[in-house]
């Protein structure tokens, strides 16, 4: 693949991002449009008009690199994908057609198989995640680049882990006990990697669920923050599997790798 700047092409995206962000809560404030898919999940025209607005910067930006959206079924049947975007306009559609705030918009850049920069943004909670390289991870506040620390507030006698659930199964609570895990906090869509990438929370365990779209851009950006993600062995996470779904995961803070 020809050589790109993916830093001029994450800060190129910001203002989309924004743009859309505004477009996904307008279309909320005015009433939304809903249906259940095949999968029996929900989506709305927010949903739609989000994933419009992102897929077509990205394909003006990079118009060699596929672009594979929970929303479309374009290129999903291409086997051995290697550079292509993951997006997902609305992570977290339950909370957004539901009037709650921690839904985000999510595109993550894969090269060779692997997250090389992600960008999500939370439009009820305006904050704004990105990164582009190692120690390139970033929130946007006031306008201004501030560079995420995963150890920021650690404290080793009271580690504080994002759950999904309210309830936590047993073969998750193994690892929680094994990594010291004091107290969690329920947050259903990709926010959570970023606030472990933000030095908010330590962690996060999930059993195989979702797909590659939900957390590849996450995934980016907590690993650019100096943080880490990989499957319950161990195992690097990589990306363009067989029907894009996602293996257990571990998210782990740059604090307590």
């Amino acid at each position: 693949m020809k050589e790109i700047n993916i830093k001029e092409i994450v800060e190129s995206l910001i203002e989309t991002f924004l743009s859309a962000g505004d477009v996904s809560l307008d279309l909320r404030d005015k009433g939304l449009i809903k249906r259940i898919k095949s999968d029996n999940t929900p989506v709305s025209n927010g949903d739609l008009e989000v994933n419009k607005i992102i897929t077509q910067k990205i394909s003006k930006l990079t118009p060699k690199i596929p672009i594979v959206s929970e929303e479309t079924s374009e290129n999903k049947t291409i086997k051995n994908l290697e550079n292509f975007w993951l997006i997902d306009p609305i992570d977290g559609t339950y909370d957004y057609i539901n009037n709650l705030d921690e839904f985000t918009i999510n595109a993550g850049l894969i090269i060779n198989k692997k997250p090389e920069a992600g960008l999500i943004y939370a439009p009820a909670k305006n904050r704004m995640f990105f990164s582009y390289g190692m120690d390139l991870a970033f929130e946007l506040i006031n306008n201004k680049f501030v560079k995420l620390d995963s150890t920021k507030n650690f404290d080793k006698d009271e580690i504080k882990f994002v759950s999904y659930s309210k309830t936590i199964k047993p073969e998750i609570e193994k690892i929680h006990k094994k990594l010291n895990v004091k107290k969690y906090t329920r947050m259903k869509s990709s926010l959570k990697f970023c606030v472990i990438a933000a030095g908010e929370y330590d962690g996060y365990v999930a059993e195989p669920r979702a797909c590659e779209w939900d957390i590849a851009a996450g995934h980016a950006i907590l690993k650019h923050a100096g943080g880490n993600v990989t499957d319950f062995n161990g195992d690097e996470i990589l990306y363009g599997k067989k029907d894009f779904k996602n293996p257990s995961l571990i998210l782990k803070s740059k604090s307590i790798l």
